[in-house]
């Protein structure tokens, strides 16, 4: 699939516009180049770009699995009528799992506790819960420590014999995939197959194993296991940009997300004039400025100011000063550009204009966070360049 532009829908205010075409290629073109099963992971509103809308162009593109964080997540995928295989992880002590079983989603168990309470919510249902088995192999994060490991599979054995649970899975997450020259990812890959040892040891026979995040997924084919857990990939962002090796340049996937904007004002400024907060910007010869109508209350980076650029007419122009909370300033230079024109903050890249990626750098952080952020009072809006026809647009913000 070549980038193409989404398709244009009469410019309002502020929008985000998600082509679902790009996730189900990138989904589709994810699952041929690793040649694993693949979850796909659509936490976080599918990581800005809509859980239920991403999760299901996902399906459409072959996911075998979808991945979520929360408890609500899940259900909301359901409630929508996916009927799937779906993975939950982050189940809190407070929340009851009664509803998690009945929806036939599988759970993830780090504690003792958290065995018990699904096999009662099993009990309760006359539903035997389907849970997977989180090890922490070295992020320090979720999942059972090492030294409790033995104990939590010993119990999910008896509890499995016991027809009081099915263990599903096992599985962990790497801290630094993306950075090819940390010793990390081996260390955590030997201790996952020790964890794994054990398990079997215990008796336990898990449908799946799987260790890799989208970053392990690419750059370490020894991860791939089972079942590969890709996010940010699946929006058509690099997880590991600049890292040398790795397949992303001959994969062809295309960035799903595009932000664009009205400009909403373009007048001139003296030269010696100051913009923005702070006058962190100050005009060192006559220019002409331009007024986007977003800022931080919409997610943008406020630490991108005087170092993004946008997209207007064909070419880039840059961020002057500080970056507001519902306004972006930029430096329109002699451009003959009228006030109402297109704007992209960032979007595919094909034709030259910034990315997600860009803004991430100069906003001094990853793209994953670019992408999540935005949002406040922005709408999205769904297209399809497929087909060429916008789909349905959701209502209310992000």
């Amino acid at each position: 699939m070549s980038p193409s532009p989404a398709p244009r829908a009469p410019l309002r205010r502020a929008e985000i516009v998600i082509d679902l075409a790009a996730i189900r290629h990138n989904v589709s073109r994810l699952r041929e180049h690793l040649r694993t099963p693949i979850m796909t992971v659509v936490k976080a509103d599918g990581y800005g770009h809509g859980l239920v809308e991403a999760g299901r162009a996902a399906r459409e593109g072959g996911a075998d699995w979808l991945g979520v964080a929360s408890a609500d997540e899940a259900l909301a995928l359901r409630a929508a009528g996916d009927e799937g295989r779906l993975l939950a992880w982050l189940i809190m002590p407070s929340e009851p799992a009664e509803e998690l079983v009945a929806a036939d989603i599988d759970v993830t168990a780090y504690t003792i506790a958290d065995l018990e309470k699904f096999a009662a919510a099993g009990d309760t249902l006359g539903i035997t819960p389907r849970v997977q088995l989180k090890v922490d192999t070295g992020l320090s994060r979720g999942g059972a420590p090492f030294g409790d490991w033995p104990k939590l599979v010993g119990l999910a054995r008896i509890l499995e014999a016991e027809g009081a649970i099915r263990v599903t899975g096992i599985w962990s997450h790497f801290s630094a995939s993306e950075n090819t020259a940390d010793p990390a990812s081996a260390l955590q890959e030997k201790v996952f197959a020790e964890a794994l040892a054990v398990a079997e040891e215990a008796g336990l026979r898990p449908e799946v194993r799987h260790l890799a995040n989208s970053a392990g997924a690419l750059l370490r084919p020894s991860a791939r296991l089972d079942l590969v857990r890709v996010g940010i990939a699946t929006y058509g962002i690099d997880p590991a940009p600049g890292v040398e090796g790795s397949p992303w340049a001959e994969l062809g996937l295309v960035p799903a997300m595009t932000v664009r904007a009205e400009l909403a004002l373009v007048k001139p400024i003296e030269a010696g004039a100051g913009v923005s907060y702070n006058h962190t910007w100050v005009a060192d010869e006559p220019t002409t400025v331009g007024l986007i109508p977003v800022g931080y209350a919409e997610g943008i980076q406020r630490r991108a100011g005087n170092r993004a650029e946008v997209w207007i007419d064909g070419a880039r122009y840059p961020v002057r000063g500080t970056i507001c909370m519902d306004q972006i300033v930029v430096d329109l230079g002699d451009a003959s550009v009228e006030r109402g024109a297109e704007v992209l903050l960032w979007g595919t890249g094909a034709d030259g204009e910034p990315t997600a990626q860009d803004w991430a750098e100069a906003s001094e952080t990853i793209a994953y966070e670019v992408v999540t952020r935005i949002g406040g009072r922005m709408k999205r809006r769904y297209v399809d360049t497929d087909v060429d026809t916008e789909q349905a647009e959701q209502g209310g913000d992000t």
